[in-house]
């Protein structure tokens, strides 16, 4: 039983018309929607500050630079799939200097074949950061709440003279009386009290 999966983007960066074409219609099988191109490094930082996209593939190099730095911050700044393609001479050199950010190179020319297992890998290494950092969110979002909930439960104590499980109980209770989260109770609490 397969599940649907979602649509993802993507951006062509290639100086080469022919290339980006057939970038394109293997993308377009593979479901990628909307699919962007740019014929250098600096239309495409602009596109990609437009439209943060899945997965970015450098055709390397490009006229007005190679696209190293540009990979690199692509994987350093989001959860973005990047495949730089080079010259198969310059695989071991370029690989050797991206690897580390998470850049995946893949020699050129390549077969159909190699270059959708190539776009397979950079869409399953999107999704997989994608749900970590969805995750990390989530988790900085309820640690801020229990820092919140903590700061107003010590301001409880002090006013009121109640027990700290007392404080709990009462921020819990306020939050279900009023359809609130406890982090919304505890932002009411620390304005009225912290002054």
């Amino acid at each position: 039983m397969y599940r649907d999966k979602a649509t993802l983007s993507a951006l062509i960066v290639s100086s080469s018309q022919k290339a980006a074409d057939y970038l394109q219609d293997i993308l377009s099988r593979l479901r990628f929607s909307p699919v962007a191109n740019a014929v250098s490094i600096a239309e495409a930082k602009r596109r990609q500050l437009e439209n943060q996209f899945d997965l970015v593939i450098i055709n390397a190099p490009l006229p007005d630079d190679f696209g190293l730095e540009f990979a690199e911050a692509l994987c350093t700044d989001s959860s973005v799939g990047v495949i730089l393609f080079v010259k198969a001479e310059l695989l071991e050199q370029v690989s050797y200097k991206v690897e580390d950010y998470g850049v995946l190179t893949f020699p050129r020319p390549g077969t159909r074949q190699s270059i959708t297992s190539a776009i397979r890998l950079a869409a399953a290494t999107h999704n997989r950061l994608s749900a970590f950092e969805k995750r990390a969110v989530k988790l900085e979002s309820k640690m801020k709440e229990i820092r919140l909930v903590n700061r107003a439960k010590w301001l409880l104590i002090d006013r009121y003279n109640m027990s700290e499980e007392k404080a709990h109980k009462y921020i819990e209770k306020t939050a279900m009386d009023n359809c609130a989260t406890r982090g919304e109770i505890a932002e009411n609490i620390i304005r009225t009290y912290e002054n």
